[in-house]
């Protein structure tokens, strides 16, 4: 079922995007965007995105700039927010479907708002899993960030040593996520990582992702393009265990038209954990 095509967009980046197409299924005419979060890449939302193409929806996957198998940014580059918006805009024009739904994860969640409210028109259906946004840093968060930004650039040398052995690279991933099953850690694990061309085995996105972004996040601003956002829009938390930020109820009070549904016991990594109920969720909203 699972297919990969690369895409050069007009800035010269190009995407990896994971294709879910299911060859006996009747097409529904709708193109599903998946859109991931940060560390993550495509190739962890197949348990999600095969039910979904099962469905007959054509389901794409792109890895972010500077993750999976897509371009990085190169000497003296950097990744902000607005480099995402641009590179899901350009692969949406590259594609043209004529019915879109943009579903985003965390950080994709956040790059997938930004796109919707910029562009309204072009988005269906809009998608939102524990992705609204970071936390308000308050005043002050521009001096402390470029501060926390500077130090972290010292540490590059550190982060892009690469990993010992395939173990350790599971036992890393474990700590971080640890409510999730072992065997599924391994399988992520294998998603996650590539061996270079000495044979050394390394995190496949750029360790740039793990600075600090010298940028400070406006709350204020965010609500802007959420409220230009008309699709109607499904908000999926997961439960006790997700991640939740304080004003959550306010952005999402700033969509017009949107639904929250609570995954209770899903966790933040939900399409790792329960990708069943994750999808039988999206297709449930995507059919209403």
């Amino acid at each position: 079922m699972q297919s990969s095509s690369d895409y050069v967009l007009p800035s010269g980046m190009k995407l990896h995007v994971h294709r879910f197409e299911a060859a006996n299924s009747t097409p529904s005419g709708l193109t599903v965007l998946i859109v991931h979060g940060f560390l993550d890449s495509g190739a962890t939302w197949d348990l999600v995105a095969e039910p979904l193409a099962r469905a007959g929806h054509a389901v794409l996957v792109p890895d972010l700039r500077g993750y999976g198998d897509s371009g990085r940014v190169g000497a003296g580059g950097y990744y902000h927010f607005p480099d995402y918006v641009g590179d899901i805009a350009a692969l949406v024009d590259q594609l043209n479907p004529a019915r879109l739904a943009l579903v985003g994860h965390s950080m994709g969640g956040s790059v997938a708002s930004l796109y919707a409210g910029a562009v309204p028109a072009r988005i269906e259906r809009l998608v939102l899993l524990e992705g609204i946004g970071i936390p308000d840093p308050g005043p002050g968060a521009a001096l402390s960030r470029m501060r926390a930004w500077l130090e972290d650039l010292r540490k590059l040398e550190v982060w892009q040593r690469p990993l010992a052995s395939f173990e350790e690279a599971v036992e890393r991933l474990a700590r971080m996520h640890s409510t999730i099953p072992r065997v599924t850690i391994e399988q992520r694990t294998r998603q996650l990582v590539r061996t270079d061309p000495s044979g050394q085995l390394r995190w496949a996105h750029d360790p740039l992702h793990r600075t600090t972004s010298p940028t400070a996040f406006s709350a204020e601003a965010f609500k802007g393009f959420l409220r230009n956002i008309t699709a109607p829009t499904l908000f999926v938390s997961g439960g006790k265990e997700g991640w939740r930020i304080a004003d959550e109820s306010e952005r999402l009070a700033c969509i017009a038209n949107v639904e929250h549904v609570d995954i209770e016991g899903a966790g933040h990594m939900m399409h790792w954990k329960v990708p069943d109920a994750v999808a039988d969720c999206l297709l449930r909203f995507l059919a209403s």
